[in-house]
């Protein structure tokens, strides 16, 4: 019997074990009189909800029912936990509880009690032990302090979150990147057939471990250096086996347009789910490509695709630093790109590129650029977000321009500079994503489109300024949708539960129903609202009294009260296939 199968029996028994007693069934919890959005999309509707073990196991009316702990929500809304889409805490679910609960618990004081891991061809695994270090350097920015993966493949990965224990429920992707990576390090070009095959294989098994799709990043390395076919070959086992292909398309601003072609191809071809990950436009003059973006992917759904994309609710974007380096430079590594960055007549080519070149298509050939972030931004909307323990933690939170203003010098000697006194660990967040703090309006329409799931897209790390949305991103879409009236709240509610968990395959999370997951949020609607600010990011939301996880109460009157509550999931046991 499946894992999944023991679960549904296991409610089955509490339910009928609750029944019992002349006075009433007695459970573990019920949230009384509350106003239940339930993640499908069905109208809010006053209901008690009864929790016995991890498991709902009633929804409705309960007159004399006992339980060991009650929760009164008159005048909140109790919807299902949030599942955050995209997440980079892989390396932090790596590291101990203590470590977990202090850069995690943020995710949970707004309502997410899901997140899903192996985002934009990031991540940890499936990776060789030549492919982890190098893959040590690449996710230098995303690691925490004292945390090493070193060589793990997909099960191993899952098994040694297992057995540490996770502070949430956590389901990951299986990233582009390690796989590339492991099959020819971080070499340009296309993959011979015997390293596609190796591509191949170690999809196979990462889905066959429990991973719920597999992700691209293609403005990053190696997935920069991949070329559509490749893809296609890569999303076949994944569209075999109904999961998720996810991509952090190849450009947002110039070539825009084109990426998302090519991902409604991959899907054409392929046959495979594809989910266009945080769809923006970065640059203000490229906004206005926003409505054709979501034209191109509405007409490849009426034609029979199977499309979705999400979006975070903010201005700014986090990466890293190097993603502003052309791609050449970044053959072989982070240390490759020093040695260039060290050499004055290197130095000066990756200068004059920055400055002039221009993204071309298709990207992948002749060492082209699928975008240029200086270009689309300027030094001005690039900020240092984070440097390494010893670092000159002095500039985080400034513009690359203000210090070169400050310092007399030229913004991309700032930046080198940084990133060799860094060893290439420096975090950024990168403006005028979709809009600005003045001009949401197009912003908006991405996460107004039907196909739109919102998501975080920021960890804290521990170190130097996280993005915001790391703390306040469903909070913020809450507040949003209340505000600017973008959506019903039953349906801005499908977006953070029932609509990712659907798009990952998981039938009994982002729903509140009987034989469900027992993960709730309980939420004022009239002032829920994020705090966090670009000064001030780790701020809690307010109006978000009580999170539930697994049965338990892990936020109690806004306050997070730790502990290890959450499952690691896996395709196939936890997922409808």
């Amino acid at each position: 019997m499946r894992r999944s199968s023991w679960r549904l029996a296991a409610a089955a028994l509490a339910i009928s074990l609750a029944c019992c007693g002349a006075e009433g069934p007695l459970y573990d919890l019920v949230v009384r009189g509350g106003t239940l959005v339930d993640g499908t999309g069905a109208p809010p509707h006053i209901a008690d909800v009864a929790i016995a073990g991890d498991r709902i196991v009633h929804v409705g009316p309960l007159d004399r029912a006992r339980a060991t702990r009650t929760i009164d929500a008159s005048g909140l809304v109790v919807a299902p936990g949030f599942v955050d889409l995209h997440s980079h805490a892989d390396l932090i679910l790596l590291a101990d509880v203590a470590t977990q609960e202090r850069l995690l618990g943020a995710k949970l004081r707004q309502g997410v009690t899901t997140l899903v891991v192996g985002n934009c061809g990031l991540g940890v695994a499936p990776a060789s032990e030549e492919a982890a270090e190098i893959l040590a350097a690449v996710n230098g920015w995303m690691t925490p302090d004292g945390v090493q993966a070193g060589a793990l493949d997909t099960r191993s990965y899952l098994d040694r979150l297992e057995a540490r224990g996770v502070v949430l429920n956590v389901a990951t992707l299986v990233p582009h990147g390690p796989v590339r990576v492991s099959a020819m390090g971080l070499r340009p070009g296309s993959p011979t057939g015997a390293e596609l095959a190796h591509m191949r294989r170690d999809v196979e098994a990462a889905l066959d471990a429990g991973a719920f799709g597999l992700s691209v990043g293609l403005i990053y390395p190696p997935g920069m250096y991949s070329a559509t076919d490749e893809l296609v070959a890569l999303a076949e086992p994944v569209a075999a086996a109904n999961r998720l292909f996810t991509a952090h398309v190849r450009g947002s601003s110039e070539t825009l347009l084109d990426a998302t072609t090519e991902l409604i191809e991959i899907a054409r071809t392929s046959g495979v789910r594809v989910h266009h990950s945080h769809l923006e436009a970065v640059g203000e003059r490229f906004w206005s490509r926003i409505p054709e973006v979501l034209a191109l992917e509405d007409a490849a759904r009426a034609s029979g695709l199977d499309v979705s994309h999400d979006v975070f609710p903010y201005t700014r974007a986090a990466t890293m630093m190097s993603a502003i380096f052309p791609p050449w430079s970044l053959e072989g590594g982070i240390e490759a790109l020093l040695v260039r960055l060290a050499d004055p007549a290197v130095r000066e080519r990756i200068r004059r590129e920055i400055r002039e070149r221009m993204p071309t298509w298709p990207p992948w050939v002749e060492q082209g650029w699928p975008h240029n972030l200086v270009e689309a931004v300027g030094w001005d909307g690039i900020l240092v977000a984070s440097v390494p323990a010893g670092g000159e933690s002095r500039l985080v939170g400034r513009s690359i321009e203000e210090i070169a203003t400050e310092r007399g010098r030229d913004p991309f000697d700032v930046v080198a500079d940084l990133m060799a006194s860094s060893r290439g660990i420096v975090g950024q967040q990168v403006a005028e994503i979709s809009g600005r703090e003045d001009d949401l309006d197009a912003l908006v329409s991405i996460l107004a489109h039907p196909a739109a799931a919102v998501i975080s897209d920021a960890e804290d790390y521990g170190r130097g300024a996280p993005h915001p949305a790391h703390a306040g991103a469903f909070a913020r879409a809450l507040a949003l949708g209340r505000e600017r009236k973008v959506l019903p709240i039953e349906e801005l509610v499908r977006r953070m539960s029932g609509y990712p968990a659907t798009l990952l395959g998981i039938p009994d999370r982002g729903v509140v129903r009987e034989g469900a997951a027992a993960d709730l949020v309980l939420f004022d609607p009239a002032t829920v609202e994020d705090r966090a600010t670009w000064s001030e990011p780790r701020l809690p939301p307010v109006g978000i009294p009580f999170v539930v996880l697994g049965g338990r109460v892990v936020v109690h009157e806004g306050r997070y009260v730790g502990g290890v509550a959450g499952r690691v999931l896996r395709a196939g046991e936890d997922a409808a296939d």
